[in-house]
């Protein structure tokens, strides 16, 4: 049997990942999984449905987010967010996530309007405008489609922060270098979902497996109506919602 170094060896070479994405994946995988659990990079396609109506802003999702990866307190790798739409103007709704909705939600800020949650993270892009800018490649889609940042590499240049049109990237205080939603990396290439998905009490967040031909994705992509964040912005968005009011932005 091959060892690890040979193994993502053979990986780099066929997956032809640039320098900074070499290394970051280096890292990864420094303690595993491979090869013993024989995660294969491009037998997988991750993204990620969430359903609105299944949605109750308990806040867990962004607390276990926050837990999971260290992120610090006033900054967020995922958030959910309230959205209060009265029957006129509809193109002008009240927004609130107050905390990143980590404690939950009280009563309705308008009583008799159209409340919803609309949880939000990385839209880990097929074509994402993040790793277009990054003047050093430190920004890059690994082959199993997920948005990474490597931070050895990172400049703090706020390029990436800026192109994002989703909002879902920050500055980690003290570091000066890029954070943001990874999808758990470093558990769904070790056969776990994301930590957000698994604290979800109604299922409102899945995790999802595009090469999978047995994953609920497909099922929940032919049967709904699903709409994704500004699809006028081209990104090829691999958040999948449902329940998605015409008001979010």
């Amino acid at each position: 049997m091959e060892n690890r170094r040979e193994f993502l060896g053979h990986i780099k070479k066929l997956l032809l990942v640039s320098p900074a994405a070499g290394m970051f994946l280096d890292h990864i995988f420094a303690d595993g999984p491979a090869p013993e659990s024989k995660y294969d990079m491009a037998a997988h396609y991750w993204a990620m449905s969430i359903d609105i109506y299944q949605c109750i802003g308990c806040g867990n999702c962004v607390a276990a987010c926050a837990k999971e990866n260290g992120v610090p307190e006033g900054y967020f790798r995922t958030w959910v967010e309230r959205y209060s739409v009265d029957e006129w103007p509809e193109e002008h709704p009240r927004v609130e996530s107050p905390d990143g909705g980590k404690q939950g939600y009280g009563e309705a800020a308008k009583p008799g309007a159209k409340n919803f949650f609309v949880p939000k993270l990385c839209n880990h892009c097929e074509k994402s405008p993040c790793v277009q800018v990054c003047p050093v490649g430190a920004t890059f889609e690994s082959p199993d489609g997920v948005v990474l940042v490597d931070k050895s590499y990172c400049l703090g240049c706020r390029y990436c922060v800026q192109a994002c049109p989703y909002g879902c990237r920050y500055i980690l205080p003290g570091e000066h270098v890029v954070d943001k939603c990874t999808f758990c990396y470093h558990r769904i290439t070790r056969g776990l979902t994301t930590a957000c998905a698994e604290t979800c009490p109604t299922g409102a967040r899945t995790l999802a497996d595009l090469k999978d031909p047995k994953d609920p994705i497909h099922e929940f992509l032919r049967t709904n109506s699903v709409q994704v964040l500004k699809p006028h912005m081209a990104t090829r968005s691999k958040l999948y919602y449902r329940g998605l009011d015409h008001s979010v932005r």
